[in-house]
């Protein structure tokens, strides 16, 4: 099997009205991404998608295009797409960075896998050993009416552990969290994530005053690229510590296990790279002790599964103690799938078909393509 094209199709898909986002990065009402579709010699075509953010990892969506359509798309035409080493190799070496952008490629890769195959990607990672995934749903940062408002709507979904957005302003993040948890009640799991908004004072003095409220655990809540920073805050409060921004690399991960800067570690596949590379971060987590779970960037249906099939297949993504953000199809309005996934909640089920287990519905591509 040959590579006979990639085409790279930007795409904006805005979320649904009174859901979109706002965290410490800012605003998030529509969502400017990129879906991969790998074409192959045999008709199997593999389905990718970069969720890109210029906050999250400097890429755009026009770089995106150009890193796919002149760098990427040359080194893997002619090749077998099944030989994915080999093609995350030759990424690799033509262009630096660029995770969500080579993630989006990977993953076409191994839905073209999955399909010749007739098995699901998760079945090509080892097997299953989880055929849902629990999730929570995230309180953006609002005022405080505005919160307790979302809070009650996802509880009566049925969701069973609550994020709450925090990292804008100390007093209004502790008010934030204190009113999700008295609408939440003492039996539903909350934690809060700050995306890198506190100073390390805020964040030990945010996480004491919150003890209270009794946080699952506290996500990202100083910037990233300080390890001993985040270990040294991760000794002085209560709540355990999820690295996310903090862990983007192989050796990012490396560097965080070494100084017991965390205990999770927020994994998916495009901040990694790919499929591949996450379940590398996973291997080094599994040697440190630590669990990790599933983080997002707000995926539509292709990235969600691609998710769900590492989700599935590995024990040490214990979503079961630490709700998955495999969630980003609830806020959209509109998706890019033949057959929306089972979200649930409170568990999402993990995609059976061959390869990631979703189809292309391509006149919602044609709605929401960037002309």
């Amino acid at each position: 099997m040959k590579i006979i094209g990639i085409e790279a199709i930007p795409v904006c898909v805005p979320l649904k009205k009174g859901m979109t986002a706002k965290t410490a990065h800012g605003e998030h009402a529509t969502s400017p991404y990129v879906i991969v579709k790998v074409h192959t010699d045999e008709g199997i075509v593999g389905l990718g998608e970069a969720t890109i953010s210029g906050l999250w990892s400097g890429e755009t969506q026009l770089g995106t295009v150009a890193a796919i359509t002149e760098y990427i798309s040359p080194q893997l035409v002619g090749k077998d797409p099944r030989n994915i080493t080999a093609a995350r190799r030759a990424m690799d070496f033509i262009i630096k960075l660029n995770p969500f952008t080579k993630a989006a490629v990977e993953m076409a890769l191994w839905d073209i896998a999955g399909k010749a195959a007739n098995l699901p990607v998760y079945q090509l990672l080892g097997g299953r050993v989880r055929d849902k995934v629990r999730i929570k749903l995230v309180v953006w940062a609002r005022d405080v009416p505005g919160s307790r408002v979302m809070a009650g709507e996802h509880l009566k979904l049925g969701v069973d552990c609550l994020k709450v957005k925090v990292g804008l302003d100390p007093e209004t993040d502790i008010a934030r969290v204190r009113a999700v948890r008295e609408v939440a009640g003492l039996d539903i799991p909350v934690t809060v994530d700050a995306n890198c908004g506190w100073t390390i004072q805020q964040a030990r003095y945010c996480l004491r005053a919150l003890a209270g409220a009794n946080l699952l655990l506290a996500e990202q809540p100083i910037p990233a690229g300080d390890p001993l920073a985040l270990a040294e805050l991760r000794r002085d409060t209560p709540a355990p510590i999820m690295a996310d921004e903090s862990v983007f690399t192989l050796q990012d991960a490396w560097l965080l296990t070494t100084h017991r800067a965390a205990d999770i570690l927020s994994v998916y596949p495009g901040k990694h790279g790919g499929i591949a590379a996450t379940a590398e971060i996973v291997a080094v987590a599994k040697a440190a002790g630590i669990r990790c779970t599933i983080g997002s960037n707000l995926e539509l249906g292709i990235g969600t599964a691609a998710m769900l099939h590492v989700a599935a297949a590995f024990p040490e993504v214990d979503c079961d103690s630490f709700p998955a953000d495999t969630i980003g199809p609830f806020y959209h309005d509109g998706e890019i799938i033949t057959e929306p996934l089972d979200l649930g909640p409170p568990y999402a089920k993990v995609p059976t078909g061959p390869g990631l287990g979703v189809e292309l519905d391509e006149g919602a591509l044609a709605k929401f393509r960037v002309k």
